[in-house]
């Protein structure tokens, strides 16, 4: 049975509604502001993030307490088995969320992971960094390459007020209130744009780019995308599949038997956005300002300032949405989501498949997230959350969670390790979507997923809020 939509604080009358690719190993609109009129209208102009213009990316007002389910088995996450001469150290997987015992009483406004990943960042009203996980290549930017269970404060961002983040597979992007990049972790498909394609860099280190301020950054699993106040996007890693939007994937021939990538090891800017029309004709798209990205493990959704949405990258069991498995070197209009009232507020993108929420509210999946089940080639209604109001959403290697209305929904299919966070003696996984059962009463703001964790944001503005959450079980990592 789908979860049934609870009366909210402002629905007096208390009528409800009805709601409703694995591989080894992201809800705030930021605003920004210009210091003066005439800085905002440089649009356009290659100005050097260095050049005294004095802009600021906003990160989200609204903060709480961290709290997490999934798995805390690091190094096995998305692996069948562990490295040759790893030793397993452990780690349960949390069926419910728990408060996290080093994180109680601070004031988190931001938490990523990514569909990839196997790591996690909490970054702080203050705008403090804490990472935590798997962190083989650096990718936590402590400096190493030991693996942390315990949430560790990044020390080198002190007097940096990092206002989001963005974690890969291997590697993580860190995003300043002024627009700088700071990247670290695996590098060898030049992923952390730094104009080399070194194996890893262990403290986060400025990207090679000159041009006006990041706005949003995103990771694939060994790529990045990054996007400028101006609405400029630009790509960087690994082009197999064209996710990186150039129109090529990089490959060339080393010998007759052995083909490579040419990686792109520093941003470059995406030019062209083409229309595909059913006949096989292309004709350029105009005016594409870049509001919003969603990297999947090796594809990518943007979303404009027009509410259009466009899709590139690899393109099986139809995660880009165009009606065929075909993959797309360069962003093509995702036509479903064109015209009037038919724009995408937001958009998401897990390993294999992808989700927009429309103008008037409805979601809509496209994709694929059970190996064995029909993959949908176009953008689809998820029916079970009609008229539900979605904030936040959640993406991780084959499952999704939602912040929505008082809720907390999700699903996902098996196996899963907790991710859902429908308790210990709850479901383990579930094909339509469920509300987590265990937060119930508990409003969370905001949701991110790993590749089989997630991590939620609960508001605890005030003394019965706060007394919820308290109720809650906590991880004590290590223990």
């Amino acid at each position: 049975m789908p979860p049934k939509k609870r009366a909210s604080n402002a629905d007096s009358n208390g009528s409800t509604k009805k709601r409703k690719e694995n591989q080894d190993d992201t809800e705030s609109v930021s605003n920004v502001t210009a210091s003066t009129e005439e800085q905002k209208e440089s649009e356009g102009a290659e100005a050097d993030n260095d050049s005294g213009v004095s802009y600021k990316i906003e990160a989200p007002m609204l903060y709480g307490e961290l709290l997490f389910c999934g798995a805390t088995n690091w190094d096995l996450v998305g692996r069948k088995a562990l490295p040759k001469g790893m030793k397993n150290l452990g780690g349960p997987n949390l069926w419910s969320p728990n408060r996290i015992s080093t994180l109680k009483g601070i004031k988190i406004r931001t938490v990523v992971s990514g569909c990839t990943a196997a790591h996690c960042v909490a970054i702080t009203n203050e705008g403090k960094v804490y990472v935590w996980g798997r962190n083989e290549k650096g990718q936590l930017g402590l400096g190493n390459v030991e693996r942390y269970d315990v949430p560790q404060l990044v020390t080198s961002f002190e007097g940096k007020n990092i206002v989001d983040a963005a974690c890969g597979r291997k590697h993580t992007l860190f995003l300043t209130e002024n627009g700088k990049v700071y990247a670290c972790g695996e590098n060898k498909m030049g992923q952390l744009g730094l104009g080399n394609q070194s194996e890893q860099v262990l403290t986060p280190t400025l990207i090679r780019y000159k041009g006006p301020p990041i706005r949003r950054v995103s990771c694939g699993g060994e790529f990045s995308v990054i996007s400028d106040i101006n609405g400029n996007v630009y790509s960087f890693g690994c082009p197999e599949y064209g996710q990186l939007g150039h129109n090529t994937d990089g490959k060339y021939f080393v010998k007759s038997n052995k083909i490579e990538f040419q990686c792109e090891n520093t941003p470059r800017v995406i030019t062209v956005f083409v229309e595909k029309q059913r006949d096989g004709q292309v004709s350029p798209v105009t005016d594409v300002d870049v509001r919003e990205i969603a990297c999947g493990a090796n594809h990518v959704l943007i979303s404009d300032s027009r509410k259009r949405v466009f899709s590139w990258g690899f393109g099986g069991y139809g995660r880009l949405g165009h009606s065929e498995p075909k993959d797309e070197m360069v962003p093509r209009l995702l036509k479903f989501f064109e015209g009037p009232n038919r724009g995408a507020l937001m958009i998401a993108a897990g390993s294999t498949y992808s989700l927009a929420v429309s103008e008037h509210g409805a979601l809509y999946f496209w994709g694929q997230t059970k190996t064995s089940g029909e993959a949908n080639m176009y953008p689809k209604l998820v029916q079970d959350l009609c008229g539900w109001k979605i904030r936040s959403i959640g993406t991780s290697n084959k499952s999704i969670v939602l912040a929505a209305d008082e809720s907390v929904v999700s699903w996902g299919p098996s196996p899963c390790f907790g991710e859902l966070g429908y308790g210990e003696t709850g479901i383990k996984s579930s094909t339509v979507p469920k509300e987590m059962k265990p937060i119930e009463g508990i409003y969370v703001h905001h949701v991110s997923c790993g590749f089989s964790h997630t991590l939620l944001i609960a508001r605890c503005d005030t003394e019965e809020e706060q007394s919820a959450i308290d109720k809650l079980p906590v991880y004590t990592p290590g223990s």
